[in-house]
This record gives structure tokens, sequence and C-alpha cells, in this order.
């Protein structure tokens, strides 16, 4: 968590990957830089049982240290929220754990502390989860399959942005799909703070038959470094200080 800043990456897809390298290899590779990939699969609502595929759902979330969720298109929306939230309590968790093992010794977990003292940090974790800047990076899988549950996709991102308006650190988001026309992943939606735009980009995502969500993954943890990211925090911070009259 450098710089106060949580990075994700949120996969949601309906199966599994049939091109290119291992998706969990490629999202342990992302969470070394900082970033978690979490995961949601997503069934159609008449499906009664899940397919073989959505096991790589939990290995890729393991792999990446994020969090993972089997889900109904219908319930894909509090889904959504509640992973991308559950997400940054268990990084932040992490990082106070760490840094609680500096201080008082390997041995020490978060979990050995008393009651009182535990309460007192997770309140702390808690202010930490409203206060950090937040990233989010929303990776679609668009293969065939998906085609029909993009609508239901669309509103979910939107009431994520909404619900998580509230908080007082910066939020960004951006969307990408795979398989993308020409490369492993597609820019559909650029880095903003806000997702209610998205309306007017959902109609260009087509969908494709091949899967290549580790080549995929690697692509979108790559987007993090894009000088764009800082192009646009820096405008903000330009523009606010003409609105204040300095």
């Amino acid at each position: 968590m450098k710089n106060g800043t949580l990075k994700q990456i949120l996969l949601l897809t309906d199966g599994c990957s049939n091109k290119g390298e291992d998706p969990s290899a490629t999202a342990a590779l992302a969470y070394q830089q900082g970033i978690t990939v979490n995961v949601i699969g997503i069934l159609d609502d008449d499906q009664t049982e899940s397919p073989d595929g959505l096991q790589e759902v939990e290995d890729i979330a393991l792999s990446g240290g994020g969090v993972s969720q089997i889900v109904y298109s219908e319930s894909l929306s509090q889904t959504v929220q509640m992973v991308t939230k559950q997400a940054m309590t268990q990084t932040l968790q992490g990082f106070v754990n760490k840094e609680l093992r500096q201080i008082l010794g390997s041995n020490q977990s978060l979990e050995d502390l008393d009651p009182e003292k535990r309460g007192e940090i997770m309140e702390v974790v808690e202010d930490l989860g409203e206060t950090s800047d937040l990233e989010v990076l929303v990776l679609v899988d668009t293969s065939a399959s998906m085609h029909s549950k993009l609508p239901t996709v669309k509103e979910a991102l939107i009431d994520l942005s909404v619900s998580l308006n509230s908080r007082i650190g910066r939020n960004r988001f951006s969307i990408y799909s795979f398989p993308g026309r020409r490369k492993d992943i597609q820019k559909v939606f650029d880095w903003s703070p806000k997702l209610d735009a998205i309306s007017t980009v959902f109609p260009k995502l087509t969908s494709g038959g091949i899967t290549p969500t580790g080549p995929a993954i690697r692509e979108a943890m790559y987007q993090f470094g894009k000088k764009s990211l800082l192009r646009s925090f820096r405008h903000e911070d330009e523009s606010g200080i003409e609105e204040a009259g300095y």
C-alpha cells in the first residue's frame, strides 16, 4: 500500500480462461506489485450448479491476495460493492499486521492482541478504509457467453461508484474488457472518479469467443503505472487551486 493508495483489479467473468498464461500466476505477480486481484464469477440466473471453470475464480483471488465470490447475475450489484469493500479491509488488515510484526516481533498478529487493543486497531483500519485513495481497475470478460450479462455488469458498476462516493479518500475507476480487438485487453473507460458515464461506453462492448484471462490480468497490472492517472490527479489538483483563488 504505497502512498496511502489501495489498488485493486476487479475481475468479472463467468468461466475458465482458455488462452495464454496461468491467470493465478499473473494474479500473484500483480499482488507482488501491491495490486489486489478480486474476482466475481457470474452464473446465469437459471444455472443450478457452478461450472468447473469457476474453481479458477477462487484460485485467482487466492493468488492475488483478494476476495472471490460466485454470484447469480441478479445479485451482482450488491456483490460488487461487498467484494470491493471487503478487499479494502483485508488489504488494510494485512498492512496493519505487517506493521505490528515490525513493532511487536514476528510472532505477533492482530488476532493475538487482547479484544480492547484489537478493537482500537480495527477502528484505525476502518478509518483508513474511509480516507485512503482507492484505484479500481474493472476487468470485464466479454467472451461470447458473457453477452447477456453485460447490462447487469453496467448497472452493478454504476452502483459501485455511487456507494463509494461518500468516502473521504479519492476514488479512481477504469474499465478494460478482454479479449480486445487487437490486444489482450481493450480500454473501455479511462481513469475517472465516477462511473456514471459508462452508459455511453457499454454499448461498444462486443463479445468474442476466447478468454485470455492470464494475459488480461498482466496487461491490467501495467495500467496502474500509466501517466494518464498522474496527469488526471495533477489536473484536478491544479483546478482545485484555481477554484480556491490561489
